[in-house]
């Protein structure tokens, strides 16, 4: 979380604290989000951690002291809004919907409602802006009274597009804080001001003015407008913001996606029939009925019945688990064949699904989100230039005239507009993000870049980010492949659909097997071509083909045995394939300097020759892992003091992407591991991972590279400003060149090339 939890005021150690999280909207920058905090900590009875990242307050507050209305508005009274969030992995959340919209959905509408705003005061100051610039730097467009015109355009964007930075800057200052927003407004607002007192009190309203060259600075007759600084200032600020907010994650949404994969209702065994109701309504001890291809309802004990159970949700892994009378299922799995009775042992907020998504929330709140570089700077950076500018004034009064002085100290906050520091991070973020969206790697935010420079542990998923995360022949040892398969066409276990998939023309109508008959745990039996096939588990001796099997079992792949005639004829070999190309990622992720790990539900034998196949240490592999196991073990590594980069797929990878420091999502993935995620690697390729890295790596040192510039042009020509060498039209050109810079050098990210 954001900032450090206060002592209670008020309360004892032993008063019942009750929590609550609340969506905050209208934070700007981390400084906001510290500001929120201190305010609610003062609250008697009130312990709060706010998070700019995900936009959300967590509070543990004495319903005697206080209460959720009493805290919104203290949020609100600090300039921002905040809802209070219902918990959404209870099992309201597969309730009849109200009427009403809920806290989430008014956070996600008022989030919305904002993006649109500022997309709209965007475009509008662009289109305003731009002329003014044109007619402002080219002398021969400069009509009669084009000056007047121009300042109707610049006023109607510093009132209109300025809006957001200027209450966000007077909201700053009633709380005695200065951020980004203070330093829009007082650059744009000097340039402004100064441009409309040389137009009714200088000479630059006068009809057929022109903008002339002066580097005198003791000028005293004030005819320079800096109209378009303010527009385009405005303008390129509000791109970047509108940007910024756009790619802000939101974790609502992941864990939307996440509850979505839940059954919505279930047939209850009552009186001997069954009774379609929805899953709000189950309760524990409840005996429902699960047909293949449903949705087991919910966490439960199997009373009847056997099947193969697809748990990749909750395990990662392709291969399905065969369930018998006893045995634990999970609710949201998948049933791929045999019908089941199951009794409800947990059900709602109890639920492995309801836990999964708590883990994210959790993980995801925890995520402290990094101070810019720029808002701690302006802490001190802005009363500073104010001081410079009110010093010069006085001092430049002692020795000379007005005119000079307030020249004079009106080009020390021209030079100090921060048009530069403004552009630095948007414009870099910008280019970088656009080029990596060209190579199919998305990157979320500017926190994440600061991310991908510290880390030097990375922890991969086995299923589906290392292998293929399908099921696949590597290997037939007998003369069984055709007859396997033409069993196999009439079984839906993905198993089956591997050796069918080897053997396509098996299934052709002259090929078709009889008498088909399966037996849930053992396999399946047909006749073909007279001959009675069996598919399956391999039992008793394994005469001529002992070592075929303890190789296949050894690799971690599935061995298949198939009867002929009741007599061992084969050897399949089915396994999740490692991808060509995971090999060369692990490789140039160790170039990175990262250190790979390798993580799998899956058995030890599959984790250990994925991990020998790929370059990874055998000591750096675990093995039959489960969500939360995957979370702790990431905790462990960031207890040792790494930071660690985490890769998956999965909905069971979820918890431990948002957990990590740097969360690293395949694009065939699910949409909960996505967005739990902090970049997602769209073409499914290990190696994007490393290309990704690479590119927020440079993306920041871009990033820093325009700030050290944006800042030093200041450094070096504030003081020059100040003793009365600078006129402010000159001012004024120092920052647009600035601006230029640091634009040109964001550009060349676009020529970014991936190693993959």
């Amino acid at each position: 979380m954001a900032g450090t939890v206060q002592h209670l005021k008020g309360a004892s150690p032993m008063s019942n604290l009750v929590h609550l999280d609340l969506g905050v909207t209208g934070m700007t920058c981390a400084s906001c989000s510290s500001r929120i905090e201190r305010k609610l900590n003062k609250v008697d009875g009130v312990k709060a951690s706010v998070n700019y990242a995900t936009e959300s307050a967590s509070v543990d507050y004495d319903p005697a002291a206080t209460n959720p209305d009493s805290l919104v508005e203290v949020v609100r009274g600090a300039g921002y809004d905040a809802f209070p969030v219902a918990d959404n992995t209870a099992t309201e959340h597969n309730a009849e919907v109200d009427a009403e919209p809920s806290a989430a959905e008014k956070v996600d509408a008022a989030r919305t409602a904002e993006s649109r705003d500022l997309g709209r005061r965007t475009v509008v100051s662009a289109l305003l802006s731009v002329p003014v610039m044109a007619v402002s730097m080219i002398p021969a467009w400069q009509f009669m009274n084009w000056q007047w015109a121009a300042t109707i355009l610049a006023t109607i964007v510093f009132v209109f597009g300025g809006a957001p930075f200027h209450k966000a800057t007077w909201a700053n200052l009633r709380h005695g804080a200065f951020t980004m927003d203070t330093l829009i407004t007082m650059g744009t607002s000097a340039a402004y001001f100064w441009s409309l007192y040389a137009l009714f009190f200088g000479h630059a309203g006068m009809p057929g003015m022109k903008m002339h060259m002066s580097f005198a600075s003791n000028d005293a007759h004030m005819d320079h407008i800096y109209l378009e600084s303010v527009g385009m200032i405005i303008t390129f600020l509000l791109l970047g913001r509108w940007f910024e907010l756009k790619a802000k994650g939101q974790s609502s949404a992941a864990l939307r996606s996440l509850l979505d994969l839940g059954a919505k209702d279930a047939s209850l065994l009552r009186g001997g029939s069954e009774v379609r109701v929805p899953i709000s309504q189950l309760q524990v001890g409840d005996v429902f009925v699960v047909r293949p291809g449903e949705k087991i309802a919910t966490d439960g004990i199997v009373l009847a019945g056997a099947s193969a159970v697809d748990e990749s949700m909750l395990t990662g892994e392709s291969v399905p688990v065969e369930v018998k009378e006893g045995d634990k299922v999970t609710g949201a799995t998948l049933n791929t064949s045999g019908r089941l009775e199951v009794r409800a042992t947990q059900v709602g907020s109890d639920t492995t699904l309801a836990h999964i998504a708590k883990l994210v929330t959790a993980a995801q709140s925890g995520k402290a989100p990094v101070q810019k570089l720029v808002d701690r700077i302006a802490q001190v950076f802005v009363p500073i230039v104010i001081a410079v500018s009110a010093l010069t004034l006085v001092v430049h009064l002692f020795f000379g005239g007005l005119a000079p002085a307030f020249v004079a100290a009106v080009a020390v906050l021209i030079i100090a507009c921060p048009c530069a520091m403004g552009l630095a991070t948007p414009t870099a973020i910008l280019v970088g993000t656009g080029r990596g969206a060209q190579l199919g790697l998305l990157i979320k935010g500017p926190e994440i870049l600061e991310s991908t420079k510290r880390v030097d542990t990375i922890v991969m998923d086995k299923t589906g980010t290392v292998t293929e995360g399908t099921m696949s022949v590597a290997a037939v040892h007998g003369p069984v492949l055709e007859a396997a398969a033409a069993v196999e066409a009439g079984s839906e276990h993905p198993i089956a659909k591997a050796i069918v998939a080897a053997c396509p023309e098996a299934a052709r109508p002259g090929h078709a097997a009889q008498d088909f008959t399966s037996q849930a745990g053992t396999g399946v039996e047909a006749t073909v071509n007279g001959q009675r096939v069996r598919v399956g588990r391999a039992e008793g001796t394994l005469d001529g083909f002992q070592q075929a099997f303890s190789a296949t079992e050894a690799a971690g792949g599935t061995a298949v045995a198939v009867y002929i005639d009741d007599k061992l004829t084969g050897i399949i070999d089915v396994r999740d394939r490692v991808k060509d190309t995971s090999a060369d990622a692990v490789a140039q992720l160790r170039e990175l300097g990262l250190d790979p790990y390798l993580l799998t539900g899956d058995n030890a034998g599959a984790a250990q020759a994925v991990a020998s196949a790929v370059g990874i240490d055998a000591s750096q592999v675990a093995a039959g892992v489960l969500p939360q196991d995957k979370v702790d073990f990431i905790k462990h590594l960031q207890a040792l003091g790494r930071n660690v980069a985490m890769v998956g797929d999965g909905i069971n990878d979820a918890a431990a992407l948002a957990q990590a420091d740097l969360g690293l999502a395949m694009g065939a993935g699910t949409d909960v591991a996505i967005e739990a995620s902090d970049i997602t690697l769209m073409n499914n390729d290990l190696r994007s991972a490393g290309d990704a890295i690479r590119l927020s790596r440079r993306t920041l040192r871009t990033i820093k590279g325009n700030l050290f510039w944006a800042f030093a042009y200041n450094v070096v020509l504030i003081p020059v400003a100040a003793i009365g060498l600078l006129n402010p039209l000159f001012a004024g050109l120092a920052m647009a060149l600035s601006s230029v810079f640091v634009v040109s050098n964001s550009l060349r990210l676009r020529g970014f090339r991936p190693r993959s």
